[in-house]
């Protein structure tokens, strides 16, 4: 017994344990840009938020001075091909068919129309994100920059993004829960309850929603009762950050 003082003495000056650890949430909103009354709404959200916005969209520049205004990080959401192709191409898009100095140059014009970001997650990309050459110069690129993150929005479990960001060095963290891919207010609520499930569980989780009414509505009630609920909403950069501390250790790198 006498043995196990001092351990016991150092447990308790040790300060909090990773389990007294709230669990951490950060949520993008994604695709602002184009809707200005519904992207101050998703700006005005009560908490550390993230919004995504797409570059040469009308309404980025001043979407994106407004979000950082308000304590709201910003990340640049990138148009990537998708294995679907029906429907508009929104501007700014990067394909397979590009050359890689056509997606160096498509990649900088993005980053010059968005100012403040400090990161990047797809939009869509479905098909370009699962091909290592191009995932590669992409990497490479947000490398270059020396202070950008990604974030793998994961829209197929193809998605060789984490994989390729590990093998360059760029910090990354991978999406964990669509909270609107259906837009029903009950849906909403059960992928809200996965979200915190997951964040209970593992200590932190990624979700991502996007600027729909139903969305806003149901975050302007559910974010206040999350708070309450001890879970910490954060920027997605501090779980980025997490996540590579924990691959530091998990790997020894």
């Amino acid at each position: 017994m006498i043995r196990l003082v001092p351990l016991l003495f150092a447990m308790c000056i040790a300060g909090p344990t990773l389990a007294e650890t709230p669990p951490r949430i950060a949520i993008i909103i994604d695709d602002l840009g184009y809707n200005r009354e519904l992207g101050l709404r998703a700006i005005a959200l009560p908490a550390q938020l993230t919004v995504a916005i797409l570059p040469d969209a009308p309404r980025a520049r001043s979407m994106a001075e407004a979000a950082s205004r308000s304590g709201k990080q910003v990340i640049v959401h990138l148009p990537l091909e998708a294995m679907n192709n029906k429907g508009p191409f929104e501007p700014g898009r990067v394909t397979l068919a590009m050359t890689e100095t056509e997606v160096h140059d498509v990649f900088h014009r993005a980053l010059a129309s968005v100012p403040h970001a400090v990161g990047v997650n797809n939009h869509r990309g479905s098909r370009f994100t699962r091909q290592h050459s191009q995932m590669q110069w992409l990497m490479d690129l947000i490398h270059s920059t020396g202070q950008l993150f990604f974030v793998d929005s994961f829209t197929t479990h193809h998605s060789v993004a984490m994989e390729v960001a590990q093998q360059v060095g760029v910090p990354a963290v991978r999406r964990d829960i669509f909270l609107d891919h259906v837009r029903d207010p009950a849906h909403m609520r059960r992928q809200l309850e996965r979200l915190k499930h997951r964040a209970s569980v593992e200590g932190q989780a990624v979700a991502i929603g996007h600027p729909y009414p139903e969305t806003m509505a149901m975050l302007e009630d559910a974010l206040p009762e999350l708070l309450a609920e001890g879970f910490e909403l954060v920027h997605v950069s501090e779980l980025v950050s997490q996540a590579q501390t924990v691959s530091k250790v998990t790997t020894g790198r």
